[in-house]
């Protein structure tokens, strides 16, 4: 198939214009669409007739409850590789409290009528209060009314970052902040946990919605399964220090520096995410690489359960170290 097949020379000409060759394009859709279960052809296809139909995208209103911004200052960073931004640049945001200009009965209104219309990509950020609404009142008005609300008339619901989904750090706190899985029940939810949420993971997961008009497959606690299939453990590079049974202890011993982190309270073992893979700031790095430890934010059980973070004292790091005794761990080719 011709590549005018699959991509106008209008189209093409349009990226062009915003310092992106047709080369670099397809060849990020090459890649993603290895990600997304694919074929290049058919993804190629699909963006480009989502992008030249952009009228008909869905917009997107972006909603926070009780967060710290920091998946929102993540969300930013989609806008490398360039191709991304010219994604981003297609879809309709009408409503993001921190990042859209208006403000006032504008920006309210824009909001409004929005949900009046219907059809829209819900994404909300930041956990919802369950002991009482007045913990997190935006406008005047409690923050669990205007998602109930605004969830009525979406055609996708994305719960980003660790607080959004499983109630993150906020469940610790008096407010008893509790995720879009309990606040919406009964509600379709696609779950893009850890803190804050993965550039990557919202931009191919918004990219899938569009180019095939579904969600992506899903595991049982609504993460995409093409982002969360493997623990951090499955392919981190400290990983046979871990079946050795070399574990850091003194951090100011050389000859322990590349050991295992998780006497130091590390939860790769039970964390399902593709960090290891797919790396954080472009790629270049992520939390255990740099000397930290993975502390379990894509997991329902961060922040409560993992704590306290960097000791094995929690419960969930009993429960790795009896697993790994129990011979759990042991690779399918050793």
């Amino acid at each position: 198939m011709k590549e005018e097949d699959v991509v106008s020379k209008e189209f093409l000409e349009i990226i062009e214009t915003h310092g992106i060759n047709r080369r670099d394009f397809l060849r990020y859709c090459a890649a993603t669409a290895a990600v997304l279960g694919l074929s290049e052809l058919e993804f190629a296809a699909g963006i480009a007739h989502a992008m030249e139909a952009a009228s008909k995208k869905p917009p997107v209103i972006w909603l926070e409850g009780q967060d710290c911004a920091g998946c929102t200052i993540s969300f930013t960073q989609i806008l490398h590789p360039r191709a991304s931004s010219i994604l981003l640049d297609k879809i309709s945001l009408r409503y993001h409290e921190t990042a859209m200009a208006a403000a006032g009965d504008l920006a309210e209104k824009a909001y409004h009528d929005t949900v009046k219309d219907g059809g829209y990509v819900l994404i909300v950020e930041g956990s919802v209060p369950s002991a009482d609404d007045r913990f997190c009142m935006v406008g005047g008005r409690p923050f669990k009314a205007i998602l109930e609300e605004a969830a009525k008339n979406a055609a996708a619901i994305i719960a980003v970052g660790a607080c959004a989904t499983y109630g993150g750090i906020p469940a610790a706190t008096p407010s008893k902040g509790i995720g879009l899985n309990k606040a919406l029940l009964g509600k379709a939810v696609i779950n893009l946990p850890t803190c804050p949420v993965h550039p990557d993971h919202l931009a191919g997961t918004v990219l899938y919605f569009l180019t095939t008009g579904k969600v992506p497959e899903l595991d049982k606690i609504g993460r995409p399964v093409m982002y969360f299939k493997e623990t951090i453990h499955d392919n981190c590079r400290r990983r046979a220090h871990f079946d050795a049974g070399r574990f850091l202890i003194d951090w100011n011993d050389p000859a322990q520096k590349e050991w295992c982190l998780f006497k130091k309270g590390c939860k790769g073992p039970m964390t399902n995410s593709d960090c290891p893979i797919r790396r954080w700031n472009d790629g270049i790095n992520f939390c255990i690489d740099c000397g930290a430890v993975c502390m379990g934010c894509a997991e329902p059980g961060f922040y409560a359960e993992m704590t306290p973070l960097y000791t094995a004292e929690s419960e969930a790091s009993k429960n790795i170290w009896a697993m790994r005794e129990a011979g759990l761990f042991k690779k399918e080719n050793s």
